[in-house]
């Protein structure tokens, strides 16, 4: 057995690296960030493929 209990790094896998800001709790609101930011990019796919559809639909007639 390891003679440090805290250091687990090999067992199970390896953990992933924290960022400081990680480290200082600041990591879950970057996350939000993150999560925020995909939302917006999809609204704004959902929205281009509408206008796609639309000029699609248009040129059929």
């Amino acid at each position: 057995m390891a003679k440090s209990r805290n250091n687990l790094l090999g067992v199970g896998g390896q953990r992933k690296k924290l960022s400081r800001a990680e480290q200082n709790g600041a990591g879950q609101s970057r996350a939000a960030d993150r999560d925020s930011a995909e939302a917006r990019r999809q609204d704004l796919l959902k929205k281009m493929r509408e206008r796609s559809q639309g000029a699609a639909d248009t040129s059929e007639e």
